[in-house]
C-alpha cells in the first residue's frame, strides 16, 4: 500500500478524523446528571458569576486550547480553505493531548482578513486558556497575533512563527558550540521571508545575532537597501546594508544557511562559498532547499538540518508548542513573550547534551545518540522535553511578571510532569526516597556486559538509589561501557572466573546440592553461568539483592535462585510474582502472574498474602479480591471456586487484619459502585487495590491485554517469596523499568533490616 493509501485509510478508518470529545465525569445515574446538568450545574455557574477566576477551578478552560485557522497557508499546500485544512488541525490537536495532554478544539474559520479573524477568535476567546494560531498566510498573520496578543488575557502564539523559531534556535545554539562559534559573530543567511524567517530571525537577535549579520532573501532576492520601499514594515529591520545582489553572492563566507523557502533553491556550488563547518539548515517540507545527501557531499564538514524524519537533526516544531503552552497554562500566563521562548530554546539545547532514554533510542530504532553533529535538537518522541520546556515557559513566565499563578516550587511542578510521561514515577518516588536512606545496599546484576543494565546501573549511581555489582567478564563491560559513554568508575564488577572466591562459592554450592545429584565439578561449571553466580553472592550474603533476567527466559532466572536462595521460611512458603498495573485514575496490584500455574487453595493464599505484601511496600493499603467467575456464592458448588473461597478462610486466619473478600467477577471487583449496591454485605471498605487471579492463565493474559490495550503501565514482574530479595526483570525490559525494579529491591532488603 502507498504512503498515500495508507494516509487517506489512517484518516477514515474505522471513524473519520483524529480526535473526539471524552467526558472527564461519570454520567451512569440520575444522581450524576443532577450534578452534571440541572439542578446542580447551576452552583459552579453562581461560584464563577462572584469570581470569574473560579472558571479555571470549575471548567475545562485551564486545560483547553483553540488550534484556529483560516486555511490560508496550510503545509506546502497553500490556501487550500478551512474544510481542506481540518486533518492538519486535527493533527496538532493530537499532538498537543500526545505529548504535553492538552485539550484541543480545532477551529477552522470561513472568514479572512485581519479584521474579521481578530473579531472571530476574540468571540470565542472566553472558552480557551490559550490560543494557538496555524496556517494563516503573511504578512496577515502578524498583524493578527499582535492585536490578539494585546488584546486578549490569554497565551496566543502563531506555531508556524515561533515554534520554528524556538526549535531551529535550540539547533543553532548547539551547531555553534559544536563548531567554536559565537552568536554574536555568526553570520547568517536567510531563504525566505515569510513568517517563520521573520520570527526566525527576530529570535535569534535575543540570543545575540546581530542585525548586521543577517541577509534575508525572498524570491526577489536580498531584503536590501534598493528595494525598501517596496518591504513590508514587519521585514523592515532585515533590510541588509551589504552590497549583494543575490544568495550566492550573500553565502561567500556566511557560517549558516537557513532555509525556510522552497525545494532546491540551494545547490552545491552556491555552499562553496560559505565559511568552514557550515551550518545548513534546509527546512523547506517536503522538499528542502537542498537535499541532505547532497549537501553533505557538497560539504562534508557542514552540520545539516531539515524538517524531515528521514534525516538527522530534524526541526520538528513539535518539540515546541505542546510544552510552551503546558507551561503558559499552568502558571495562567497572560502572554507568551520573548523571555519564554528564549528559555524554550535553552532547554531544549541542554536537553539534546543529556543522555537519551532506551525508550527514545527504540521509538526511532537505533543503538544509541549523543549530542555531536547529528544530533543537534533532541527526538519529537523524547518525553522528558515537557520536563524541561515546560517549566522553563512558566519560570520565565513569572520572573517577567505574565504570570498570574507562579509556581513557586518548580522542581515539585517538573515532578507533577513526570508523572504525564511515567506513570509508574508517582509509585515509585517514596520507594525512591527510602532507599537513600541509610547505609547504600549493593545488588547484583547477572547482565553485566548488556548495555541496557549499564546504563540502568548509571542511573542508579546517579540517583543514590544503589551500589551496583555487575557480572560479566571486565574486558566486555568496559568495551559497552565505552560505547554507550558511560562512566562505570562507580560500579563495581565481579568475574565469574576461577580464583579464591570463585573456589569458596563452588565448595558452597556443592554443600547445597550435593544430596541432589550435584558434583563438585558440576558445581564449578554451574557456577561460571552468571546468574548462577550472581545467586550464590546473594546466598552467601556478598550482596544485599539481585536484578536479573534481561535477554532471557524467566525461568532461566528465577530457577537458580530458587535452588540458591531458596523460600522464605519465615514467608508464606510460597514464591509468586505481581505486577503493578498503573491506570490513569487507579493503581491495582495483579498475581500470581508468573510463577504458579494452576495453584491450589493453599498456594492461592500464600499469593494473596505476598501481593499484599507488595502493595503495602509500595505504601498502599491492600484491599484484596480474590477473583473467580462466580460472584459471592454463585456457583458455591463448583470446585474451582470453592477453591478460591477456601484460600479467603487460610487468609483471614493468618492475618485477620488484611481486608480479603470473594470469591468475585472482575467486572465486579473493579465497579466499587456495583460492589457495594449489589453486594453491601462485602467486608472491603472500598474499591480492591489487589486482585488475586485463580490460576496463571487468567493472571498472565489480563496483564498483557490491559499492558497494550489500554493506557496501563505495568511495573514488575515483582517476586515475592524468595529468601532474599532477588528480582526478574523482563526479557526486554527499559532502563526505567530495570531502574524501578533494583528500586523496590533495594527496598526489600530494607524491610528486611526492619527499616
Amino acid at each position: 500500500m502507498s504512503l498515500e493509501e495508507d494516509a487517506l485509510r489512517y484518516h477514515a478508518e474505522p471513524k473519520p478524523g483524529k480526535i473526539a470529545v471524552q467526558a472527564t465525569k461519570r454520567l451512569t445515574s440520575q444522581r450524576h446528571l443532577s450534578l452534571a446538568y440541572s439542578p446542580g450545574v447551576a452552583e459552579p455557574c453562581r461560584a464563577i458569576a462572584k469570581n470569574d477566576e473560579d472558571v479555571f477551578k470549575y471548567t475545562s478552560k485551564g486545560n483547553l486550547v483553540a488550534v484556529i485557522t483560516d486555511g490560508s497557508a496550510v503545509l506546502g499546500l497553500g490556501n487550500i480553505g478551512p474544510h481542506a485544512a481540518k486533518p492538519v488541525m486535527e493533527g496538532k490537536a493530537n499532538l498537543f493531548k500526545k505529548f504535553a495532554d492538552i485539550d484541543v478544539f480545532d477551529i477552522e474559520l470561513n472568514v479572512h482578513g485581519v479584521e474579521d479573524i481578530v473579531a472571530a477568535v476574540k468571540a470565542i476567546a472566553p472558552t480557551f486558556g490559550g490560543i494557538n494560531l496555524e496556517d494563516i498566510k503573511s504578512p496577515e498573520c502578524f498583524e493578527i497575533e499582535r492585536i490578539l496578543s494585546a488584546e486578549l488575557d490569554i497565551p496566543v502564539f502563531h506555531d508556524d512563527q515561533h515554534g520554528t523559531a524556538i526549535i531551529s534556535g535550540a539547533a543553532l545554539l548547539n551547531a555553534a558550540e559544536l563548531t567554536n562559534r559565537t552568536m554574536e559573530d555568526m553570520k547568517i543567511v536567510f531563504s525566505g521571508a515569510g513568517a517563520a524567517a521573520v520570527a526566525c530571525a527576530k529570535l535569534y537577535v535575543s540570543l545575540g545575532v546581530k542585525h548586521e549579520n543577517i541577509v534575508m532573501c525572498d524570491i526577489d532576492g536580498p531584503l536590501n537597501l534598493a528595494r525598501a520601499d517596496t518591504i513590508e514594515p514587519i521585514k523592515q529591520e532585515f533590510i541588509t546594508r551589504r552590497a549583494v545582489a543575490n544568495m550566492t553572492e550573500a553565502l561567500i563566507d556566511a557560517d549558516a544557511f537557513v532555509g525556510l523557502s522552497a525545494g532546491n533553491v540551494l545547490n552545491a556550488e552556491m555552499l562553496q562559498g560559505m565559511a568552514p563547518n557550515p551550518i545548513i539548515f534546509a527546512m523547506a517540507n517536503p522538499d528542502p532547499e537542498i537535499p541532505y545527501a547532497e549537501a553533505k557531499a557538497a560539504r562534508p564538514d557542514a552540520i545539516v538540518a531539515t524538517g524531515r524524519s528521514d534525516h538527522p537533526n530534524q526541526v520538528n516544531n513539535v518539540l515546541g508548542f505542546p510544552f510552551v503552552f503546558r507551561g503558559a497554562l499552568d502558571c495562567r500566563a497572560r502572554k507568551i513573550n520573548e523571555e519564554m521562548k528564549m528559555a524554550a530554546t535553552q532547554a531544549i539545547a541542554q536537553l539534546a547534551k543529556e543522555d537519551v532514554p532506551d525508550r527514545v533510542l527504540r521509538a526511532y530504532d537505533v543503538d544509541s545518540l549523543t549530542f555531536g553533529r547529528d544530533y543537534l535538537i533532541p527526538k519529537p518522541f523524547d518525553p522528558r522535553v515537557l520536563l524541561y520546556v515546560a517549566p522553563a515557559i512558566a519560570k520565565a513566565a513569572a520572573e517577567t511578571g505574565v504570570a498570574r499563578k507562579p509556581i513557586a516550587d518548580l522542581e515539585a511542578y517538573r515532578e507533577e510532569l513526570h508523572l504525564l510521561v511515567e506513570r509508574s514515577r508517582g509509585l515509585m518516588q517514596p520507594l525512591v526516597r527510602r532507599a537513600r536512606l541509610g547505609d547504600t545496599k549493593r545488588i547484583v546484576f547477572p547482565d553485566g556486559t548488556n548495555p541496557q543494565i549499564l546504563r540502568a546501573a548509571q542511573q542508579l549511581c546517579d540517583d543514590d538509589i544503589c551500589q551496583p555489582v555487575l557480572v560479566g567478564l571486565k574486558y566486555r563491560i568496559h568495551t559497552r561501557a565505552a560505547e554507550a559513554n558511560i562512566d562505570i568508575s562507580r560500579f563495581e564488577i565481579v568475574e565469574p572466573t576461577n580464583g579464591p572466591e570463585f573456589d569458596r562459592l563452588a565448595e558452597a554450592v556443592w554443600k547445597l546440592r550435593q544430596r541432589k545429584g550435584t558434583t563438585l565439578d558440576g558445581a564449578r561449571a554451574r557456577l561460571h553461568e552468571p546468574v548462577f553466580y550472581a545467586s550464590m553472592m546473594v546466598a552467601e550474603g556478598m550482596v544485599d539483592g539481585m536484578v536479573g533476567g534481561l535477554g532471557r527466559p524467566y525461568k532461566s532466572t528465577l530457577r537458580p535462585a530458587l535452588r540458591t536462595v531458596g523460600t522464605d521460611a519465615n514467608g508464606t512458603g510460597v514464591v509468586s510474582g505481581v505486577y503493578a498495573m498503573l491506570f490513569r485514575d487507579r493503581k491495582l496490584f495483579f498475581g500470581d502472574c508468573t510463577v504458579n500455574i494452576d495453584p491450589d487453595a493453599e498456594a492461592l493464599a500464600a499469593i494473596a498474602l505476598n501481593t499484599a505484601k507488595v502493595a503495602e511496600t509500595f505504601g498502599q493499603r491492600p484491599r484484596v479480591a480474590m477473583l473467580s467467575f462466580s460472584d459471592f456464592g454463585e456457583m458455591h458448588a463448583h470446585p474451582q471456586v470453592a477453591k478460591v473461597r477456601k484460600a479467603i478462610e487460610i487468609v483471614r486466619k493468618a492475618r485477620p487484619d488484611l481486608e480479603i473478600d470473594g470469591e468475585m467477577q472482575a467486572d465486579t471487583a473493579i465497579d466499587w459502585e456495583k460492589m457495594s449496591k449489589n453486594f453491601p454485605f462485602t467486608t472491603l471498605s472500598g474499591p480492591p487495590n489487589v486482585l488475586v487471579f485463580p490460576n496463571l492463565t487468567a493472571a498472565n493474559i489480563a496483564y498483557k491485554l490491559l499492558a497494550n490495550l489500554s493506557d496501563a503501565e505495568a511495573l514488575g514482574p515483582l517476586v515475592v517469596g524468595l529468601n532474599a530479595p532477588v528480582n526478574v526483570i523482563p526479557v526486554h525490559a527499559s532502563v526505567a523499568e530495570i531502574v524501578n525494579v533494583a528500586t523496590y529491591t533495594v527496598n526489600q532488603v530494607l524491610e528486611r533490616c526492619g527499616k
